[in-house]
């Protein structure tokens, strides 16, 4: 009896991997989901437009600390418009999942770190930041998680703290 070699992802041509990820891709979302979306980004874009404003725009000779994070917002802002008003009919969405939660966690957790450092420093709050987002949102090994989030607050306070002396808040 002669036995068959099993298929692999690298033997299947281009056209056939393609076939298989259209088969195992999530639901495609629906026209309120698009709109949903869109409404988030507007809003987001608008939100951080009139913060922007508030810290001062300057002019593009002397720009002042929110003429950046305004030209991003109204980019945002045109987005979000074009992708309501254009992207109903778009068919490539995908609908919300439990993995939809994930950049509103990274979101939240970066927040809290900025919110920490000016109180504890940035060595506790960026190594809790760093295994979140590896363990939780990347599926990391605990031992990868761990060796990589220390790894990546020594070589922050190695050169942030001790190389650059910077006036960021830390601990040691």
């Amino acid at each position: 009896m002669k036995e068959t070699p099993a298929i692999t992802e690298d033997d299947l041509t281009p056209e056939q991997l393609a076939a298989q990820w259209e088969e195992e891709k999530p639901p495609a979302a629906g026209a309120l989901a698009n709109a949903a979306s869109s409404l988030v980004v507007l809003g987001v874009g608008i939100g951080a437009a009139i913060l922007s404003v508030a810290m001062g725009l300057g002019t593009p000779a002397t720009p002042q600390p929110g003429l950046w994070p305004f030209i991003i917002s109204c980019v945002m802002v045109a987005l979000g418009l074009f992708q309501l008003i254009a992207g109903r009919h778009n068919r490539d969405a995908e609908k919300f999942t439990r993995m939809s939660s994930a950049p509103l966690t990274g979101l939240v957790t970066l927040a809290a770190m900025v919110a920490l450092m000016p109180l504890i420093g940035f060595e506790l709050p960026a190594l809790v930041l760093c295994i979140i987002w590896m363990r939780f949102l990347g599926g990391e090994t605990w031992r990868s998680t761990l060796v990589v989030s220390a790894s990546v607050v020594i070589a922050f306070y190695g050169i942030f703290v001790l190389a650059l002396n910077t006036s960021i808040p830390h601990l040691f």
